[in-house]
């Protein structure tokens, strides 16, 4: 069945239309959903396999492959974020979204470095331009790399715009997606660091990677209306939203 072949019709007015198109409003909800989505006795757990997709799901518990709409009405997380993705295709979001490169020092970047200032290695004589700064992490984030890499332990240099040489030591380079988004304690809690002193041996450092593999994952883990129940609840769901 289609989802939204239950919605009721409006008149609408796209744009600057003069005249009410017939449509239907999606923007209608109904509680039924909300009255059996925390309720043990509608629904059962259930955990997504890699490359499963939502009509094969739905096939396999309903025997129908066009139920799949329950899914996201029973799961905000579905909603929000969409359908889980392959591991192979998380690689290549986090190396679309973070795109450039991680440079790390131990040198206090609060006065020096400031975004859009061109920057040289004093060894690799690779240049680039700063585009973003993690003061926290004691990061700088380049875009437009020439005659790279840079070198790990070397100095680069920066003229700013009151025409003064700053100077840092690098620390590290890597990709942005493989660069250090936080840290953890072994408890797993999100803590600081000093830029100036380094996470330590004791904290473990979590990716920008890590991070969406983590959220994909965590879409995997949904709950599904036990098949016993799906006609009862598919019908007051239809009577309620057309109403």
């Amino acid at each position: 069945m289609s989802f939204f072949e239950n919605f009721p019709l409006v008149d609408y007015k796209f744009g600057n239309e003069e005249s009410f198109t017939v449509f239907r409003d999606i923007t209608a909800y109904s509680d039924v959903i909300d009255q059996i989505k925390d309720n043990i006795a509608f629904y059962q757990d259930y955990y997504l396999q890699e490359n499963e997709r939502p009509d094969q799901v739905s096939y396999k518990l309903y025997g129908s492959s066009g139920l799949h709409w329950t899914f996201f009405l029973l799961n905000d997380k579905l909603k929000e974020n969409g359908w889980p993705i392959s591991n192979g295709k998380v690689i290549e979001k986090a190396q679309k979204e973070y795109a450039q490169t991680t440079l790390t020092t131990r040198t206090p970047l609060y006065d020096k470095f400031k975004i859009g200032q061109t920057i040289t290695g004093n060894i690799s004589a690779a240049s680039a331009k700063i585009d973003h700064r993690h003061l926290d992490l004691g990061q700088i984030v380049i875009a437009n790399i020439v005659d790279g890499p840079f070198q790990d332990g070397e100095v680069i240099t920066s003229v700013n715009s009151n025409g003064f040489i700053e100077s840092i030591t690098l620390q590290s380079s890597s990709p942005e997606y493989l660069s250090a988004h936080h840290y953890e304690n072994a408890a797993g809690e999100t803590v600081d660091i000093d830029p100036e002193v380094g996470p330590g041996a004791l904290l473990t450092e979590i990716t920008y990677l890590d991070r969406l593999i983590r959220q994909n994952e965590s879409l995997k883990s949904i709950r599904v209306i036990k098949p016993s129940s799906l006609q009862q609840i598919s019908f007051a769901f239809k009577e309620s939203i057309s109403s």
